[in-house]
């Protein structure tokens, strides 16, 4: 079948859903249910609906654009990924697998077929952690990893419940009816920046995913004895920074010392009360991530940092609890659906390597109610989360024309 991606609309497109985000370009922030995030929504609904496509939303704001199929009975294919953006990111993340999953759809559709299954472009809600601290919100949600007790269980910074945020929003009804069958779709593809360097690296144009890390974030808040940085003299202190710098520091090298290159972590928050320069800190909130595509090994990580927090606090005289946020089983991706992948690779003439996903993706979630895999474009220097992301327009249009292939041939 011989498919055309009309690139040039897809760039454009991608281009104007990039203006919405509440900081300049080329910087993008949109954080769920913000105004910008519920602005880019309605553009991309408008996007689906001139394609013809039926439209639903979900009581967390997760919406299903579906193009129907001869069979509309039968489970669907599912393509799609998140619009959501953390504070000063890129415009690629994510968006590359909703608009270029509905320009998938639109070349099959300008060639003239017919699906026999139904094809559906699912839009995720708040993929990042970023509002409500924890990721992957709407997928979870929809594969039944977290309950509906969670609609009041989780907050903003500002103090305002996830149910408060998304009736605000205009998404109502209970949470548990966001849970999918698990016969709802047949097979669920991803298409995403890689987010890493190594298909750059190696002047490879696509990269079919085979496993997807396992995630855990926790956090930890310390609470030392603030006081005058003049007049507390050094060995009465119990500084909630310095103990949370050594915290800091044993996270490296607990990830470090597997000698996995799969094993990474990272502090991504560090916030210091009362934040003076001349008070000696109180009080450190800290949230930390550790990911690996070994379950153990991640989980041996975590052992290694809880004793590291013991000891360092302990000798510090600082007091500490501890959160986790999460921490999830990895996925394998469907042998048939990395197969599909693979051979829409060959019949479009690009090469392509097999390679696991060391960042976590909505299709994690995914995997636990259908059988999931993912495409990744080269991005460049391996830059993500920053306003300088970038993938090429070329790349973009090879992702594309091969989920397309690859739809048609799980859809036929």
């Amino acid at each position: 079948m011989s498919l055309h991606v009309d690139l040039e609309r897809l760039c454009r497109e991608l281009e104007t859903l990039a203006q919405f985000s509440d900081t300049p370009s080329p910087s993008v922030t949109r954080i769920v249910f913000s105004e910008m995030d519920r602005q880019a929504r309605a553009y991309v609904k408008d996007l689906c609906a001139e394609a013809k496509l039926a439209i639903r939303e979900d009581a967390v704001g997760n919406t299903f654009a579906r193009w129907q199929g001869r069979e509309p009975e039968s489970p669907a294919i599912g393509t799609g990924s998140h619009l959501d953006a953390i504070p000063n990111a890129g415009r690629f993340d994510g968006t590359v697998g909703v608009l270029g999953g509905l320009e998938a759809i639109r070349s099959l559709q300008r060639a003239g077929f017919a699906p026999r299954r139904s094809i559906e472009l699912l839009v995720f809600t708040s993929e990042e952690p970023t509002r409500f601290g924890l990721g992957c919100l709407g997928s979870r949600l929809l594969c039944g990893s977290l309950d509906d007790t969670a609609g009041e269980r989780l907050h903003d910074r500002e103090g305002k419940s996830l149910n408060q945020a998304r009736t605000e929003a205009g998404f109502a009804g209970p949470l548990a009816s966001v849970r999918l069958p698990n016969d709802y779709y047949a097979g669920f593809l991803e298409l995403h920046i890689e987010q890493g360097p190594l298909l750059e690296r190696e002047n490879i144009p696509l990269g079919v995913v085979t496993a997807i890390a396992a995630p855990a974030s926790l956090r930890l808040t310390l609470e030392g004895e603030g006081g005058h940085a003049g007049t507390v003299l050094m060995p009465e202190r119990h500084d909630a920074f310095v103990a949370a710098a050594e915290i800091a520091l044993a996270v490296e090298r607990a990830a470090r010392g597997t000698g996995a290159l799969d094993t990474v972590a990272t502090v991504g928050v560090c916030e210091v009360f009362p934040g003076a320069v001349n008070s000696i800190p109180s009080r450190v909130r800290m949230e930390l991530d550790v990911r690996d595509t070994d379950g153990a090994r991640r989980d041996e990580v975590l052992r290694s940092i809880a004793m590291a927090c013991e000891e360092a606090t302990t000798r510090r005289g600082v007091h500490i609890r501890s959160e986790v946020l999460n921490a999830d089983a990895p996925a394998q991706c469907d042998s048939k659906l990395v197969e599909a992948l693979a051979l829409a690779c060959t019949n479009t003439g690009l090469a392509f390597r097999k390679m696991v996903s060391r960042a976590y993706h909505d299709a994690l979630f995914m995997s636990r109610v259908a059988p999931v895999a993912m495409l990744f474009i080269p991005c460049r220097g391996g830059v993500s989360h920053r306003p300088d992301e970038y993938a090429s327009p070329e790349a973009i249009a090879h992702g594309t024309t091969v989920l397309a292939h690859a739809l048609a041939l799980l859809a036929d």
